[in-house]
């Protein structure tokens, strides 16, 4: 037998059960979709179902309960509401961390990995545990019912420090002693060559604390009473109490509060999975 068919037919078996493994793993990754999809086909179906029933009970299907929910749930201001504070976090999220992970990342200072494990401490203490400290300041600082009280507490974040800081170490020093040969100061290697580069980092970041902000109930719930600063959460919430029976009408409105932040990640996943693929742990 010739060498090479002799190879081939040694490494048959092997290729046999590669096929199957990839066959069982296609098999469990469908599996996997329809149970997270057909939750949200349930929900879909619902909000076009007539009569206020269970999809599948109804006796058609109609648009109206979009177009009722929207106009009974104030669903135009909540968005906008919701829209600003989510924005104005987001920004000032990506300001702090991108300078504060800069520093962790390039500079060398006496504590730097004291700080460094604060900053991620932080991270396994829940925002409901420092509620009553950060209403008092907010309080103290006469900002309860306003857009400070649903943007300041959250304008900084440990886990953005910490994405950025693991980002830029990935990042050569190289192409910053080389910027600097040249002349350019410690903000223009930032600006200019630092997060361009971390583009894919600063994507997920912004899609992690927009959905976030977008999804948070807690914050508008306790810090603010007035109506005209009702986000989409809230209205939500309000919404559900006021329609507890009328099941198509509620999902129309979850729909309407949830197609936003998924159609965002739909556009920015592919950046979003290379910023956390290419986010390593790194000493």
């Amino acid at each position: 037998m010739p060498q090479n068919a002799q190879f081939l037919t040694e490494k048959s078996p092997v290729k046999g059960a590669d096929n199957r493994f990839a066959i069982a793993t296609l098999v469990v990754l469908i599996a996997g979709a329809i149970v997270v999809v057909l939750p949200l086909g349930v929900v879909v179906a619902t909000s076009f179902a007539s009569g206020g029933t269970i999809a599948g009970s109804g006796s058609g299907w109609t648009w109206q309960h979009y177009q009722q929910a929207w106009l009974q749930g104030g669903f135009l201001l909540a968005f906008a509401n919701s829209t600003l504070v989510a924005l104005l976090v987001t920004g000032g999220q990506i300001v702090t961390s991108a300078l504060a992970g800069y520093a962790l990342a390039r500079f060398s200072f006496r504590g730097k990995q004291a700080l460094l494990l604060l900053i991620l401490a932080t991270l396994v203490i829940p925002f409901q545990m420092l509620v009553i400290p950060t209403f008092l300041v907010l309080k103290w600082g006469h900002l309860i019912n306003t857009y400070g009280a649903l943007i300041l507490p959250t304008i900084a974040n440990g886990f953005g420090i910490f994405l950025m800081r693991q980002y830029f170490q990935t990042i050569p020093v190289e192409l910053e002693e080389a910027a600097a040969i040249d002349g350019a100061t410690r903000f223009q290697i930032l600006w200019r060559i630092m997060l361009p580069l971390a583009r894919p980092a600063l994507l997920t970041l912004f899609l992690f604390t927009f959905i976030g902000e977008w999804n948070d109930l807690f914050k508008p719930l306790v810090f603010t009473t007035r109506p005209e600063l009702r986000t989409v959460q809230l209205a939500l919430a309000s919404f559900q109490e006021q329609f507890t029976n009328n099941w198509s009408l509620l999902m129309a409105a979850v729909v309407i509060a949830t197609v936003p932040v998924m159609a965002l990640f739909l556009l920015g996943q592919r950046q979003f999975i290379r910023g956390i693929a290419t986010t390593g742990i790194k000493n």
